[in-house]
C-alpha cells in the first residue's frame, strides 16, 4: 500500500503535470518539426501578411472552443471565471498532442482539482463540449454537402440521420440522462447541476463560432490560391472543414485525423481547388492551430503557476 499510496501522490503532484505537459509541449514541436520541409512549401504559397493574420484566426478559434466548454463546465456545478477558466482548458489542450487521445481530459480533470473541481465534472463537461462541436459541424457540414458542385446527397446520407439524433441528444433532459447513467454505470454520483436549455444554447453558439472563423480560415488560404470569392465557397469552406474535423475526429485510431481530414475536405471542394492546394491549407491549419494551442497553452501555465488554489473558484462567475 505504501508503494502504491507514493505512486498515486506522484500522480498527483504538480512535478507529474509538469512533464506531462512538458512532453505534450514537445510532442507539438515535433509534429511541425518533423513535416518542417513540407510546412515552409506550404507558408511560401501564401504572402507573409495572409500567414500572420491565419496565426491570429487560429488563436481567435481555439479562444472560441474555450468559451463553449466555460459555458458547459459552468452548468454542470463548477462557476468558474474566465482566467481560470483559461488556465485550465489553455494547459489541459497541449496534453492532446500525446499519443493515446486521453491526455487532454486527463490534463483538465488533474488541473481542474486545484479550483476544486471533481474530476468527475471535468470529464464529463469536456465529453459534452465535443458532443456539441460534432452536431454543430454536421448542421454546417451538410449545408456544405448541399452548397456542393456534386450535390452527393447520396453519399452522406447518414448526416440526415446523424443530426437530428445529435440534436436530440443535445436536448437538456436527454442530455442530462445520457450523462448520469454513464456515471451510474461507472459507480459515480451524478452531477450537482444538471445542463440548462441556456447554457447548452450559448455553448452551441460558441460552438458555432468557433466553425465559422476557422472555415473563414481556409476559405482566405483557398481564395488565394484560386478559388472564387463569394458566400457559396464561403459556407462552403465552413461547412467542409467541419465535416473533415469531425471525420478525422471519429476515425479515433488515425493520429489527429492525419489524411482522413485531406481525403474528406478534398471530396467538398474538389470542383472548386486542385488536391494540391486542399493538403496545402490542411497542413497550414495545423501548424497554425498547433501554434496557438502552444502559446496559449504556455501563458496559461505559466499563469497558473503564479497564483494557483481553490481561492480563484471563490471568485464571481459571469456566464
Amino acid at each position: 500500500m505504501t508503494v502504491r499510496n507514493s505512486l498515486m501522490g506522484f500522480f498527483r503532484s504538480s512535478l507529474f503535470r509538469v512533464i506531462v505537459l512538458g512532453l505534450a509541449l514537445v510532442a507539438a514541436i515535433w509534429a511541425i518539426a518533423k513535416n518542417w520541409a513540407e510546412v515552409r512549401q506550404a507558408l511560401q504559397a501564401l504572402p507573409l501578411w495572409l500567414n500572420g493574420v491565419e496565426v491570429v484566426l487560429a488563436f481567435v478559434y481555439v479562444f472560441l472552443t474555450m468559451v463553449s466548454w466555460r459555458f458547459v463546465l459552468n452548468d454542470v456545478g463548477s462557476r468558474i471565471p474566465p482566467h481560470v477558466a483559461r488556465r485550465i482548458f489553455f494547459s489541459s489542450q497541449v496534453a492532446k498532442y500525446l499519443p493515446g487521445g486521453v491526455w487532454n481530459f486527463v490534463a483538465a480533470a488533474e488541473i481542474g482539482r486545484d479550483y476544486e473541481i471533481s474530476r468527475r465534472r471535468s470529464i464529463s463537461a469536456l465529453v459534452v463540449s465535443i458532443v456539441i462541436s460534432i452536431v454543430t459541424g454536421m448542421i454546417l457540414a451538410l449545408i456544405a454537402v448541399v452548397l456542393s458542385p456534386s450535390q452527393k446527397l447520396s453519399d452522406l446520407a447518414w448526416l440526415g440521420v446523424a443530426i437530428p439524433i445529435g440534436v436530440v441528444v443535445l436536448m437538456p433532459p436527454v442530455l442530462n440522462r445520457l450523462v448520469n447513467m454513464a456515471l451510474r454505470i461507472l459507480k459515480r454520483e451524478p452531477l450537482e447541476d444538471e445542463m440548462s436549455w441556456s447554457g447548452t444554447f450559448w455553448a452551441a453558439f460558441w460552438a458555432f463560432m468557433g466553425w465559422l472563423v476557422v472555415g473563414f480560415q481556409l476559405w482566405l488560404m483557398l481564395i488565394n490560391l484560386g478559388m472564387t470569392v463569394s458566400v457559396s465557397t464561403f459556407l462552403l469552406s465552413v461547412g467542409g472543414y467541419a465535416l473533415s474535423w469531425t471525420a478525422g475526429f471519429l476515425v479515433f485510431f488515425v493520429p489527429a485525423g492525419v489524411g482522413v481530414r485531406e481525403v474528406t475536405l478534398g471530396a467538398i471542394l474538389s470542383s472548386l481547388v486542385n488536391s494540391g492546394s486542399v493538403v496545402v491549407v490542411v497542413l497550414l491549419i495545423r501548424v497554425f492551430t498547433t501554434i496557438a494551442d502552444i502559446g496559449l497553452g504556455v501563458s496559461a501555465s505559466i499563469a497558473m503557476r503564479r497564483c494557483v488554489g481553490p481561492k480563484d473558484s471563490s471568485e464571481p462567475s459571469h456566464r
